[in-house]
């Protein structure tokens, strides 16, 4: 087919990745609601969080082993109406059985949750595949819109709830699961570039070389993932909690503003971009600093600054992870996509929930207590610090791991060949 015969493909790619942040941003804004509507405990909310990556990761993993077995075409094509399915589940069942509101919940989250996981392992692939002048502005632009749709999802959402009240949310979920149905019309109507299930085969040798740096590979993209992640996850409960900042304004501005520093990172590496390992680098160390600064600092202004700019340094973590794989494994197989999305996925459920048990165990301390009389700040204060001063280690062993990733590139040259 002629290359321009994929621009509505790539477009359908765009529109999915846009429309898979809901799953993501949605519920978190919906726990408070569904807690007082329905009764529903922190740790089943908690669990359904957990159910969300575990599913993801399970899928990922599935691929890895089993990508043969797929008609890849297809799945890709269905996998914005299982978007949709599970968001109406998620949204009808507690409204019309409210005796059944978790179950409908877990079966709804379970659902997007596959969908979710088929879409970072496959659109990836996908966009790699389609003929290009400029394959990495193409899979930059692709996770760029993930991030406007965490901020378009947040801002139109929040606003929804303040002006229409919480009560109402069952029409706003209906409206995030009626999305993805266009992303299906379009995948449905749009040719599909041929895709390799599996790398390429080689000796024994180039064999080793090439699994030592997949390897190095999955390791930099869970670390950038642990750094990207946990932030994101509990920039909201840390600025309300660590900071005193209003939720409101908190979501508005933190949420919503790292998910914009996060696209337009991702947006101006797409235009200008072309050192990808220097970058990963800049971006490692820069997650760092912020982290420490947002542990560290006793002043409101520069700790939320910090935490907003982590947005802006661990935008190309994980996309730039992917390019960088890309360009020092040609060739490479969806289930090498299916590998890096579990490594990302791993990163994504293990950081926010390691930072959340240091929370609670500095904050039940006897140190926590002996800071929190020194500092004259809360236990809680002490414990979000402390979560965020320990989640700088996943960046630091970042930088460590992409040094000795580009040393290996450099050095095994054969293995782009």
């Amino acid at each position: 087919m002629k290359k321009q015969n994929f621009k509505l493909t790539k477009l359908s790619c765009y529109t999915a990745y846009f429309t898979m942040s809901s799953i993501f941003s949605l519920p978190p804004l919906l726990f408070a609601t569904l807690q007082d509507m329905y009764g529903i405990s922190y740790t089943l909310l908690g669990t359904l969080v957990l159910t969300n990556f575990c599913t993801q990761l399970t899928v990922d993993l599935i691929f890895t082993v089993f990508t043969k077995y797929f008609n890849v075409k297809k799945v890709v094509r269905i996998m914005p109406l299982i978007t949709s399915a599970g968001m109406l589940i998620y949204a009808v069942v507690p409204k019309f059985m409210p005796e059944h509101a978790y179950a409908g919940l877990l079966i709804g989250t379970i659902l997007f949750s596959v969908s979710a996981g088929l879409s970072e392992v496959l659109l990836s692939p996908v966009i790699a595949a389609i003929p290009s002048d400029n394959p990495q502005k193409d899979m930059s632009l692709l996770h760029s819109l993930y991030a406007f749709g965490v901020f378009t999802v947040v801002v139109i959402s929040t606003l929804f709830l303040r002006f229409f009240g919480a009560a109402n949310w069952f029409y706003l979920t209906l409206f995030w699961a009626a999305l993805p149905v266009t992303a299906a019309v379009m995948f449905m109507l749009s040719p599909m570039p041929e895709m390799d299930v599996t790398s390429n085969s080689e000796g024994t040798k180039g064999t080793k070389r090439r699994t030592l740096a997949l390897a190095l590979c999955v390791g930099c993209i869970f670390f950038g993932s642990c750094a990207e992640n946990a932030m994101s996850n509990w920039i909201s409960s840390y600025m309300e909690n660590a900071l005193h900042i209003d939720k409101t304004v908190g979501d508005i501005l933190g949420v919503a503003m790292f998910a914009i520093l996060l696209g337009m990172a991702r947006i101006g590496y797409a235009k200008y971009g072309k050192n990808i390992i220097k970058t990963l680098f800049i971006g490692m160390s820069g997650a760092v600093c912020c982290y420490l600064i947002a542990g560290l600092s006793t002043n409101i202004y520069f700790a939320f600054v910090a935490c907003i700019l982590t947005g802006l340094f661990t935008a190309m973590l994980w996309p730039g992870t992917l390019i960088m794989m890309e360009e020092n494994l040609p060739g490479i197989g969806v289930a090498a996509y299916a590998l890096m999305a579990a490594g990302g996925d791993f990163g994504a459920s293990l950081a926010p929930q390691l930072l959340g048990v240091i929370v609670d165990k500095v904050s039940a301390s006897n140190i926590g207590a002996e800071l929190s009389q020194s500092l004259n700040l809360s236990t809680e204060q002490i414990g979000l610090k402390a979560g965020m001063l320990a989640t700088a280690i996943y960046p630091v062993l970042g930088v460590i791991l992409l040094i000795f990733a580009a040393k290996y590139f450099k050095k095994h040259k054969s293995v782009q060949e």
